[in-house]
């Protein structure tokens, strides 16, 4: 294939970056990037393993002298979050990713570019495909449908792995080594629709601008969330006049601070609409002005269409999905002031969504100590039986807890002070990891989380600094050969 990423090193880190960009690979469709992978393994006389839900590891042997060195996992996940800008056509399904390289920054054309974590994929290829590299025995671990809730590390037999150390290559900021994050869980609320035939004037607002980010990580920066906004100014409406709600739609993850959120009401007359308009256009400015800082982009159009004829949500049911929105908590609940002040506890609203007979919202709440994570479920299961909502709570993974003493930790210390002159950051997330699921499972295990500075990850805006990269692999390959002596 012609290669769009040149004049960087190694050159295979990119090639190979660029190969998987180009097989379709969101949450739950990573057959092709899987398949892939065990080709490749085939391809150079690897030993391979591929389960049924396709995840894969790769084994190779240890270098010329390093036989007796503990063997080291490299792990990162093969799905990738699918959003895109509204004005983008793209089949996440069929299309790979059309990449834009531009003054030494990888994105994407419109959507997402991948690099959580793909970039992990090509870091563990390009080690495997280089056999003048001193290492000890490795275990690539590439795991499936880890942005849904880390789903495919969960089922992985672990029993297949026998190394005790691991590299996951899934965190975002050069120079910065992650040692503990947050667990989570997914909590669907779920109610019945009734519709009825309604005509008059449909009012239609569309929100449109916001930065999203990731629910875990941006959590704390204050950035707006389009269903928070769009059920603001929805339950204004059906208080101060007698609209029926038709449809409220918005975001795409669960795990992803929403950008963009739809709705549609249905009015008896132009005038009723028109004063709907004012009101709405009354909390857009509002709303403008106190995410003038934080997210200056938000916007908001207003339309009136006459003459309309719609199935209309049944009004009792409009309003308690409304005000499940609006109640629902979200954003920053708990920070840890006895220390450095990061998140413990956090929720997101990600997803909103009317369909012709459902009315569903979709929760991340996270929390990096199991008594509140407990205690904030049994919140949410109290809001859903107050507003009449099914509550379901599904692919919950534990966080990772810091240890006190950790050999491979000390080894990227030190390679990193020797490689760059500088101390590398030790930092707890509040996003999740995978290092939780395989802490867990396999006694022993001394986990670090490593990786190149991306930006902006789930959403549109998502970049990698192609320096960075080569800086990344520089030191994993160093720590490599430490690990090998």
């Amino acid at each position: 294939m012609d290669y769009k990423i040149t004049g960087y090193e190694p050159a295979k880190l990119f090639h190979y970056f660029e190969e998987i960009s180009a097989i379709p690979r969101g949450s739950g469709n990573e057959k092709g990037i899987s398949d892939y992978l065990v080709a490749f393994a085939k391809d150079h006389g690897l030993w391979v393993y591929q389960d049924d839900v396709y995840n894969v590891i790769i084994k190779k042997a240890a270098s010329a002298g390093a036989e007796a060195a503990p063997a080291v996992m490299l792990q990162g996940h093969i799905d990738m979050v699918c959003d895109k800008l509204g004005s983008v056509e793209h089949d996440f399904e069929k299309d790979g990713i059309d990449l834009v390289v531009k003054d030494g920054i990888l994105t994407a054309n419109g959507t997402t570019l991948g690099a959580d974590n793909g970039i992990a994929v090509a870091l563990m290829l390009t080690v495997l495909d280089d056999d003048s590299l001193v290492h000890p025995a490795l275990e690539c671990v590439f795991t499936t449908d880890e942005e849904s809730g880390l789903v495919g590390a969960e089922t992985l037999d672990k029993s297949q792995i026998d190394a005790r150390i691991m590299i996951n290559l899934d965190s975002e900021e050069e120079g910065v080594a992650t040692v503990s994050c947050a667990g989570g869980v997914v909590v669907t609320y779920s109610r019945p629709i009734v519709r009825e035939h309604k005509a008059g004037s449909l009012l239609t607002l569309e929100i449109s601008g916001l930065l999203g980010g990731h629910s875990g990580s941006d959590i704390h920066l204050e950035r707006g969330n389009g269903n928070i906004i769009m059920a603001r100014i929805v339950e204004r409406l059906m208080l101060a006049g007698d609209p029926a709600l038709v449809s409220f739609n918005g975001g795409t993850k669960d795990n992803a601070i929403n950008r963009e959120c739809k709705a549609e009401l249905v009015y008896a007359d132009h005038a009723a609409a028109e004063a709907g308009a004012a009101i709405a256009q009354g909390i857009i400015a509002a709303v403008s002005s106190e995410l003038e800082v934080f997210d200056p982009g938000f916007a908001c159009s207003v339309e009136i269409a006459d003459n309309a004829e719609v199935e209309a949500i049944d009004p009792d049911t409009a309003l308690a999905f409304v005000r499940a929105i609006r109640l629902a908590p979200n954003g920053v609940m708990r920070r840890n002031i006895a220390t450095d002040g990061s998140v413990e506890v956090s929720s997101n609203i990600g997803v909103v969504a009317t369909s012709a007979d459902e009315a569903k919202i979709l929760l991340s709440p996270r929390s990096s100590i199991t008594s509140l994570q407990e205690e904030f479920k049994d919140r949410l299961q109290t809001l859903a039986d107050v507003l009449g909502f099914d509550a379901a709570f599904e692919y919950e993974y534990p966080g990772w807890s810091y240890v006190e003493h950790s050999a491979v930790r000390d080894v990227f210390c030190e390679s990193y002070r020797e490689l760059f002159g500088t101390e590398l950051k030790i930092e707890s997330i509040h996003a999740g990891l995978e290092c939780g699921l395989f802490t867990e499972a396999l006694p022993g295990l001394d986990a670090i989380a490593v990786g190149p500075t991306l930006s902006d990850v789930h959403t549109p805006d998502e970049s990698m600094e192609l320096a960075s990269s080569e800086r990344f692999y520089t030191l994993l390959v160093d720590v490599l050969k430490r690990l090998a002596a």
